[in-house]
């Protein structure tokens, strides 16, 4: 224990180790708070005049800058007003002799003008008359060429004409041949080219009483008929007292192409010349008898083709179609024989069912005899079991038992 004595009241006090340590502790720090503080403020006296310092410093430094700042811009602003000086010389000079050269270049422009638009007023004169005969040229070749059309179109007009009053005037001619013979003509000339494989005749074959003019027969390399056509040829002469009209004989015509199995019939007319419905090209009159047309002889070949092509697309459809034929035959074939097949099937599968569960029933009787007869065998087997126990357990003294007479025989033979 240390004793202690108060600096204020002056009374002693004991105090431990621990005590001691914690006081000297608090001291220090009193003692080290007050120091810190005071050289806290010592520190901040001397940063405030460091900084005052600096200020000046440094405010003294600009005002040096400054002033050499202003005595460098005094010097440029004298340079730049000698330079610009100079230069404003030098630029009157040049603006001055660029004055001269435009009033110089201006003169030789204007004498240039001058000269240009002479020529070109002397180039448009030449042009000028150069036009004006072309002008003149051109009108005589308009009326020239308007004369030239003229004629040409008055010959052409004429020849319509002709041509039309032909057309409706004609008798037995046409372009110097018959209207059978103009069309077997125009036939034969493209019958190497384009009709290798036709046959086109006269129908001579009167047995029904009737025929007609020509047959057109088609086959492909096969032999198969592409198309067939009866043709009716008719103009103006065969009936001059009657004036017969189309009509009045497609009739006939349809009978023809049956009898003769054609697939088509044409009747190629010149009859009702002056009608707009026939003149206008090929007139379909299936409407009355099927597959039957009205044509003018200029529509001969193209009725040929028309009817051939359509035919041809016909043919490859038909082929398409047999062969889907052909598939659905085998189908049918495929169905039938299946179908034969199931009955067959059945039908066995039906007996063999039957003779199955008759064997079925005959093996279930057999099973019911048979468990019958083990029924009797294993009564039997008891049976048998029971006797033999009888038998194991019988003894002499069983069997003498009650008997008199037999015990006297054992007791003898002992």
């Amino acid at each position: 224990m240390n004793e202690l004595v108060c600096p204020h009241c002056k009374k002693a006090f004991k105090i431990d180790e621990t005590g001691l340590a914690d006081i000297v502790k608090q001291v220090r720090d009193h003692e080290f708070e007050e120091e810190l503080r005071q050289r806290e403020a010592l520190l901040r006296a001397e940063k405030d005049s460091a900084v005052k310092l600096a200020e000046q410093q440094t405010l003294n430094v600009l005002k040096d800058d400054l002033a050499k700042k202003d005595a460098e811009l005094a010097a440029r602003k004298a340079e730049s007003a000698l330079a610009l000086s100079e230069l404003k010389s030098q630029k009157d000079a040049e603006l001055a002799e660029l004055k001269a050269r435009l009033q110089s270049t201006e003169a030789e422009k204007k004498l240039a003008v001058n000269v240009a638009v002479n020529e070109v007023e002397k180039e448009r004169t030449e042009l000028r008359i150069e036009l004006t005969a072309k002008a003149n040229e051109q009108k005589v070749v308009e009326a020239s060429l308007k004369e030239k059309y003229e004629s040409e179109l008055k010959l052409k007009d004429e020849s319509i004409a002709f041509y039309k009053d032909m057309k409706a005037k004609l008798s037995t001619k046409m372009v110097g041949e018959t209207l059978e013979q103009h069309c077997e003509i125009e036939f034969n000339r493209l019958r190497a080219t384009g009709f290798q494989n036709a046959y086109f005749e006269k129908d001579n074959d009167a047995k029904s009483g009737s025929k007609g003019d020509y047959i057109y027969r088609e086959l492909d390399e096969s032999g198969n008929e592409i198309i067939s056509i009866m043709f009716e040829m008719k103009n103006e002469s065969d009936e001059t007292a009657t004036k017969k009209k189309n009509e009045d004989f497609l009739k006939e015509l349809d009978k023809d192409r049956s009898e003769k199995r054609c697939e088509y019939a044409v009747l190629v007319s010149l009859l009702e010349a002056d009608s707009d419905l026939y003149n206008g090209g090929i007139v379909d009159v299936s409407h009355r008898f099927p597959k039957m047309y009205v044509i003018r002889p200029q529509f001969f070949i193209p009725i040929i083709t028309l009817l051939r092509n359509a035919a041809m697309k016909s043919l490859e459809y038909k082929a398409e179609l047999a062969v889907i034929r052909n598939q659905n035959i085998d189908v049918t074939n495929f169905e039938s024989q299946l179908n034969d097949f199931r009955d067959g099937f059945g039908r066995n599968y039906r007996l063999a069912s039957q003779k199955f569960t008759a064997a079925i029933e005959s093996i279930d009787k057999s099973i019911a005899q048979l468990q019958k007869t083990k029924e009797s065998l294993l009564s039997s087997e008891n049976n048998l079991r029971l006797a033999n126990d009888k038998a194991d357990d019988l003894t002499i003294k069983k069997l003498t038992r009650g008997n008199p007479t037999m015990t006297a025989k054992f007791d003898e033979l002992d």
